[in-house]
């Protein structure tokens, strides 16, 4: 299982969302920093989920680091969010 396949199963378990993309953006920053072969090193993730309507941005964001968890963190060189309730 890829990390996108990882990540969007973390997230859908965890929140139930009504609207869940994981993008892999690993291709747009070849030659820059952090950039693998193969990607997998950087994610645009867009989420909806009820369980963040009552949440700050930065909440959000902190509940969706905390579900995807250090071990898919740490293997990320960057994770963009859109996060709404």
């Amino acid at each position: 299982m890829g990390i996108a396949d990882e990540i969007h199963a973390r997230l859908a378990t965890k929140f139930s969302p009504s609207r869940l993309e994981v993008v892999d953006e690993s291709e747009k920053h070849r030659g820059h920093a952090g950039h693998r072969e193969g990607g997998e090193s950087h994610f645009q993730v867009t989420i909806a989920a009820p369980a963040f309507v009552a949440m700050s941005r930065l909440e959000r964001h902190r509940a969706v680091h905390a579900a995807l968890g250090p071990d898919i963190i740490a293997r990320l060189h960057a994770l963009g969010l859109s996060v709404s309730g």
